[in-house]
C-alpha cells in the first residue's frame, strides 16, 4: 500500500473519529516505520537511558484480563492533552501526531524535549482498544520526555488527562525493549477488547550510523477514571 493511500486513510479517520478506525494491521506497519524517526537523539550522554529489566516483561503465560478493573467502563472519544508518569517525574503536554508525506508516524518536534504525541489514527486513551503515545528519549541537548521510560515497573501508573476533563489512569503490566527490525506489531498494537495504552520511545543499543536500535514499549491497562 502506498504512503499516499495510508495518509488518505488517516485524513478520513480525522473526519470521522468516532465511527471509523484505521485497521490495526496497517497501523502497526506505519508505526514501526515511523518510530524509527524517534532515534534522532544524540545517545552520547555519560549515562544512557534506563533499559527495561527482564522482570518487567509482560507475563505471556497468563491470559489477559477480559475486562478493565471492576467498575471501570471504557470512555468515549476525547483527545488527550497531558501525560503524567509520577514515578519518573513526567508531566508533559500531548499533541496529536499522524503520518507524514512518506506514510511514517510524525514524531513530536525534537526541539521541544517535554512534548509527547498521541497517534490520532488509533483510539483516544480510555476508549475500548489500544491507544498509543510516543515521545523522544533525548535530543541533541540532553534527555527528553520519555528518557526514564525504561525504568518503569509493573504496578506503576500512567495518567492521561483528556480534553473532556477526565483523567484515564493506566496501570503498567509490562515493559520491554524490541529491536526495530523484529518489532512485534500485532502484539504491541493489537486490541485486547479493553481500554489499553502503549507508551513508546527509543531504546536498546545506539550507534552514530543508525541511532537507537530498538523501541522501549510500556504495556498498560485502564484501572481508574478521575
Amino acid at each position: 500500500m502506498s504512503a499516499s493511500r495510508l495518509s488518505g486513510m488517516v485524513d478520513e479517520e480525522e473526519r470521522e473519529p468516532r465511527r471509523r478506525r484505521a485497521p490495526w494491521g496497517v497501523i502497526a506497519l506505519v508505526l514501526l516505520s515511523g518510530l524509527a524517526l524517534i532515534r534522532n537523539g544524540s545517545g552520547e550522554f555519560d549515562v544512557g537511558p534506563p533499559q527495561p529489566a527482564t522482570a518487567a516483561a509482560p507475563d505471556t503465560s497468563r491470559a489477559p484480563s477480559a475486562s478493565p478493573a471492576a467498575g471501570v467502563r471504557p470512555l468515549p472519544y476525547s483527545v488527550p492533552d497531558r501525560v503524567r508518569i509520577p514515578v519518573i517525574q513526567v508531566d508533559a503536554p500531548v499533541t496529536p501526531v499522524g503520518v507524514d508525506a512518506d506514510g511514517w508516524v510524525a514524531a513530536p518536534p525534537p526541539e521541544n524535549p517535554n512534548l509527547a504525541g498521541w497517534f490520532k489514527g488509533a483510539v483516544t486513551p480510555g476508549e475500548k482498544g489500544t491507544a498509543v503515545v510516543v515521545g523522544h528519549v533525548d535530543n541533541t541537548s540532553g534527555p527528553a520526555v520519555f528518557y526514564g521510560l525504561g525504568a518503569l515497573k509493573k504496578g506503576n501508573h500512567v495518567e492521561i488527562h483528556r480534553q473532556d476533563g477526565r483523567t484515564a489512569v493506566f496501570e503498567v503490566y509490562g515493559v520491554e525493549v524490541f529491536e526495530k527490525n523484529d518489532f512485534p506489531g500485532d502484539r504491541v498494537y493489537g486490541s485486547k477488547g479493553t481500554p489499553e495504552l502503549r507508551v513508546i520511545t527509543c531504546g536498546g543499543g545506539y550507534t552514530k550510523q543508525t541511532g537507537y536500535q530498538g523501541n522501549v514499549v510500556v504495556f498498560a491497562r485502564l484501572i481508574e477514571v478521575r
